[in-house]
């Protein structure tokens, strides 16, 4: 029964809750008050249906030269044709071409510049030059 009266010898059997509860209620109400500031306001916009719309599936081709002025397109040497086919092969199929370009610091300026040209040629209107991030001198 609830009203019973313990002996001092007997265990405490009976955990009080209601402080457990009463901290959880206010981290709950702290959480939904935080959480509006958190989240960004979005701009509601119904996008129309298509039947035949997709995703535009993108080709990325890599390019290294190297400072003999050698390229490999995708791991492999090759010319100016083939680069030219591969690319055309690429839109053929429906595919976004982007090319990424990385070449040898001791690679002339002209070998770069006409490669992208030839990828600018065949179509490829995306690209980048690939990069290593300097590291800050020691002070």
């Amino acid at each position: 029964m609830a009203g019973q009266v313990q002996d001092e010898e007997d265990a405490i059997t009976g955990i009080n809750v209601t402080p457990l509860v009463d901290i959880t209620l206010v981290l709950l109400i702290i959480f939904m008050v935080t959480a509006t500031y958190i989240v960004k306001q979005t701009i509601e916009v119904e996008l129309p249906r298509a039947a035949h719309g997709g995703e535009t599936v993108s080709k990325t081709f890599a390019l290294v030269v190297t400072k003999e002025g050698k390229a490999y397109l995708n791991g492999a040497e090759t010319d100016d044709a083939g680069l030219v086919a591969a690319v055309r092969k690429a839109r053929d199929n429906g595919e976004e071409v982007q090319a990424i370009v990385g070449a040898d610091r001791n690679a002339t300026h002209g070998t770069v510049t006409h490669l992208l040209d030839v990828l600018k040629g065949a179509g490829v209107t995306r690209f980048a030059i690939q990069i290593e991030a300097e590291q800050p001198a020691a002070r």
